[in-house]
């Protein structure tokens, strides 16, 4: 039987793949023998590796256009196609949004909507070209779903992502499919900064249906999942990946 997950002669970019969700992305997609490439504005000290494969790195800053068009030039130069897309690039610190200035509201829009709007649409004029298409996933957020306090500028970023993945599902369709998935709570190296120590983490994960935060893995086979032909009929989707979502404040009230 053939292994519907086996990403062998596919060639997967992932935006913002050195670290973190991007990296856990990567090194799914080379486990299961892609091609990877991924960018950042900096080089990593090491690159994604699995089952001896290794990532190369392309230097982009996603928010610029021409670093984008040489972006996906390069990919295609290095390996001849681009069958995957993976925007995973994003974030944003906490600020207050009674002060915060319009210059940084901007840079988060820029960097959470706008790059993946422009990364898709080079992404997508590629994959139209290819006669087995391609597929563009967009790593949202839960943010984008709820109220979002103190990162009032990236929830509203995420949720136009969820809009932008609908209407490029319709304008890209057929030869190109384009998903999105919604994370919730991720475990990552930098969870110190919003969850505090070990306690906290833990604390914030028993909070959490299922009992933990997420991992990078857990996006990343969401992300092989809607690369593969498993999700052969899938477009225009947003795939929850956050364990349950979070219990209304009222329940713990109630108990008490």
């Amino acid at each position: 039987m053939r292994d519907e997950l086996d990403m062998s002669g596919r060639v997967v970019l992932v935006t913002g793949g050195a670290r973190g969700i991007g990296r856990g992305i990567a090194e799914a997609f080379l486990a299961r023998g892609a091609q990877v490439a991924i960018c950042g504005r900096t080089e990593p000290g090491e690159l994604p590796t699995a089952d001896g494969h290794v990532a190369i790195f392309i230097a982009a800053d996603v928010r610029d256009p021409d670093a984008v068009d040489a972006l996906v030039t390069s990919v295609v130069a290095a390996f001849g196609r681009l069958d995957v897309l993976v925007n995973n690039a994003g974030g944003s610190p906490s600020v207050d949004s009674a002060t915060v200035s319009q210059k940084f509201s901007k840079s988060i829009i820029e960097l959470n909507l706008v790059a993946p709007l422009v990364c898709a649409q080079r992404a997508n004029a590629v994959m139209q070209t290819q006669p087995e298409g391609g597929v563009i996933i967009n790593v949202a957020s839960v943010s984008g779903l709820r109220p979002s306090p103190g990162t009032a500028a990236y929830g509203a970023a995420k949720a136009g992502l969820l809009n932008l993945t609908q209407t490029f599902a319709v304008d890209y369709a057929p030869r190109v499919r384009v998903n999105a998935i919604s994370a919730g709570l991720i475990r990552t190296e930098q969870s110190h900064l919003h969850y505090g120590d070990e306690a906290g983490i833990a604390a914030v994960g028993a909070t959490v249906p299922l009992g933990r935060m997420g991992t990078p893995d857990d996006i990343a086979n969401a992300c092989v999942f809607f690369a593969s032909p498993l999700a052969a009929y899938v477009s225009g989707a947003n795939l929850l990946v956050h364990g349950g979502g979070e219990a209304p404040a009222y329940l713990a009230v109630a108990r008490e």
